[in-house]
């Protein structure tokens, strides 16, 4: 029993902070299968549909809700009611055709902000590292643990690979079509993804080199000409003269 309290199972206080529970009320939180996020940045499917969307009442009626299939995350039907939603993933409402997108939202870390139909079929993803694979094709590695191969001719002269760790693709999902591709370089437009400043847009302006993305520093500046720094792990390139996806109203003028 042990062991099932320390890994099947998630006490509510243990939760991460962002989590929409009631702590005091409830011992035990819906632990998130291991899966495209990890747990610190992600949400369970249950809690989606029941504390943020609002679509049931109680956790038996979430699962009932998820297990008849009336969910997909980014284009897929999903029945397991522990899987982790999370950075820019799409929650679509099967019966009403509603979509949410997971974005990153000033002190509350996120936000499921309504978007148009039309645009549940896309996705930003950041490469988060790349990899050279059999016969020297490039295997790009996202944040939300997908890959995408791109294939070369010559693996002396990989013309095809214009791909750079940190870039942003802009996806269609479930296909993973690259649809658009964002250089992470100055004069961008990046939003913040975690961290004190989560959720604040500006355009990014400098880049102090340190051992790793984590001891990197980005400098960024808000469209009210404030000028802010962050973690270069924590900065996410979203366009380059606007968005390439919609984001709650005033994030971006």
């Amino acid at each position: 029993m042990a062991r099932m309290g320390g890994q099947r199972r998630l006490k509510a206080l243990a939760a991460p902070k962002f989590w929409p529970i009631l702590r005091k009320e409830y011992k035990w939180a819906v632990r998130p299968r291991p899966g495209p996020h990890p747990m610190e940045y992600s949400l369970p499917l249950l809690l989606i549909v029941r504390d943020v969307l609002g679509y049931a009442k109680t956790g038996r009626e979430a699962r009932k809700l998820i297990a008849e299939g009336h969910f997909k995350v980014d284009g897929r039907v999903r029945k397991d009611y522990k899987y982790p939603v999370g950075l820019f993933d799409v929650v679509e409402i099967v019966d009403t055709g509603e979509a949410f997108r997971f974005v990153p939202y000033p002190v509350k870390f996120f936000k499921m902000h309504p978007i148009p139909k039309e645009e549940a079929s896309i996705k930003p993803v950041r490469i988060n590292n790349k990899t050279t694979v059999k016969g020297g094709h490039v295997q790009l590695n996202l944040h939300d643990g997908r890959n995408i191969l791109v294939k070369v001719k010559d693996p002396k002269n990989p013309v095809e690979d214009v791909y750079k760790t940190m870039d942003t693709l802009v996806i269609t999902v479930p296909d993973q079509e690259i649809r658009q591709h964002l250089k992470f370089e100055t004069g961008s437009l990046a939003i913040i993804v975690a961290g004190r400043n989560v959720g604040r847009l500006g355009r990014l302006l400098d880049i102090q080199k340190g051992w790793g993305r984590k001891r990197s520093i980005a400098t960024l500046e808000d469209p009210q000409g404030g000028k802010f720094q962050t973690s270069l792990e924590y900065v996410f390139i979203i366009g380059k003269d606007k968005p390439v996806i919609s984001l709650p109203e005033g994030a971006w003028k």
